[in-house]
């Protein structure tokens, strides 16, 4: 019997690693993602209403978001203060914790330190914020951050946030690896 696999996440899952993860897992996995960015904490929230089907029953859940939460895209603060990004993201640990016990969570990956809109410092206070919370509900942490900042040059491609082709490799092993342990 095949084991269900479900990756949710923003553009990182649906550009990067997420197009590698089904095929590196191989015909023991179904995978399901969804074809759609699910963008910042609170549109994962509400998108989990309409994956509910296609999520229910899953052996493993792989999931990231950030990006978008700690962005200042209007030079006015972030998109999603620090306090709702807790609460939004505790709210999907819940819902996905009883789908399965087999929750895994990307920390959000690193911008060159160069890029406009989302700064390295907040990425990492948001990490920082809701690490602690989520393992001490049992939810695996997968240091995705740890990785692409190791090489950030070569890891980010040119827009400054996403993955770069090795980049996604890397996350995409990576992200395989740690699935594979349930």
């Amino acid at each position: 019997m095949k084991k269900k696999v479900v990756l949710l996440g923003d553009s990182i899952r649906m550009i990067g690693y997420g197009k590698l993860v089904p095929e590196m897992l191989g015909e023991e996995y179904e995978v399901f993602q969804p074809d759609d960015n699910c963008r910042f904490a609170k549109y994962t929230l509400r998108m989990l209403f309409d994956y509910k089907d296609q999520i229910a029953d899953a052996d493993v859940i792989h999931w990231n978001n950030g990006l978008w939460d700690c962005t200042s895209i209007f030079e006015d603060g972030v998109f999603t203060p620090e306090e709702e990004y807790v609460e939004n993201m505790l709210r999907i640990a819940r819902m996905l914790k009883a789908i399965t016990p087999n929750v895994i969570f990307a920390t959000t990956t690193p911008s060159r330190d160069d890029y406009e809109y989302t700064h390295n410092d907040k990425i990492d206070r948001y990490n920082e914020v809701i690490v602690p919370k989520l393992q001490e509900m049992g939810i695996v942490i997968n240091d995705l951050n740890a990785i692409v900042r190791a090489d950030k040059p070569n890891l980010i491609c040119d827009d400054k946030l996403h993955l770069s082709e090795k980049g996604a490799l890397l996350c995409a092993e990576q992200v395989v690896k740690m699935i594979k342990q349930y």
